[in-house]
């Protein structure tokens, strides 16, 4: 499977409409505004792996925001300020060990090509984290996905919460928060579109285990 930077652009143009890209940076403004932005200080400085159209660092306040993705489109949809790094999230050479206080990426690790990667990916976290700095995860589950895990093209690595929480333990990070069940599984799932009801569900942990598919996990570097 090829999977350069021309093929994500491909592959992503066709999945992602604009309507859709605009929906989808309506329900993560609500995301980080509501629940991600307890994690982050003002004067943090926050790193996205696989930052893909911002979603994340664009609703975000800090001191610094970094990104990193392979697809170089990733750029045109960053806010203002925000430094964009256009490459492999496995290998960070243009980031100086122990300076991010966190380190974030949502729906990546299932696009890896291994375990091998993956474990490259999340060694690289923990070096350019500082001491007491978080590792915060999030993506699909396949243990609540065995068939629909696999119904998007370019997802090519099994996660589950529990084999991530164990190469996090064996890299010397500390498990803080694990959830299983966090949100559905895409946005055009369960999860209401409505930011006053997106919030609600936030705050409505009994609602995770009846709607998540998405594990997210909260991690420290000693």
């Amino acid at each position: 499977m090829a999977t350069g930077p021309e093929d994500l652009e491909r592959l992503y143009r066709h999945r992602f409409d604009e309507a859709s890209r605009v929906s989808k940076q309506r329900l993560w403004k609500v995301l980080v505004e509501s629940f991600f932005q307890n994690f982050v200080t003002p004067t943090a400085v926050v790193l996205d792996l696989g930052c893909g159209f911002g979603e994340f660092l664009n609703h975000l306040r800090c001191a610094r925001r970094i990104g990193v993705d392979l697809n170089p489109e990733s750029a045109k949809h960053l806010a203002a300020g925000i430094e964009f790094h256009a490459g492999d999230v496995c290998t960070l050479p243009m980031i100086p060990e122990a300076t991010v206080d966190l380190v974030f990426s949502s729906n990546l690790m299932e696009h890896l090509p291994s375990k091998e990667a993956a474990e490259r990916m999340l060694r690289e976290a923990r070096r350019v984290l500082k001491p007491g700095g978080q590792l915060l995860l999030m993506g699909p589950n396949l243990r609540f996905l065995p068939g629909e895990y696999w119904d998007f093209w370019d997802h090519r690595l099994p996660i589950t919460d529990r084999s991530l929480s164990e190469i996090l333990g064996s890299l010397d990070f500390k498990v803080v928060e694990q959830h299983a069940r966090f949100l559905p599984y895409t946005t055009r799932s369960a999860l209401p579109q409505a930011g006053w009801l997106v919030r609600l569900y936030l705050h409505l942990p009994w609602a995770w285990a009846l709607f998540g598919r998405q594990f997210l996990l909260r991690s420290l570097k000693p």
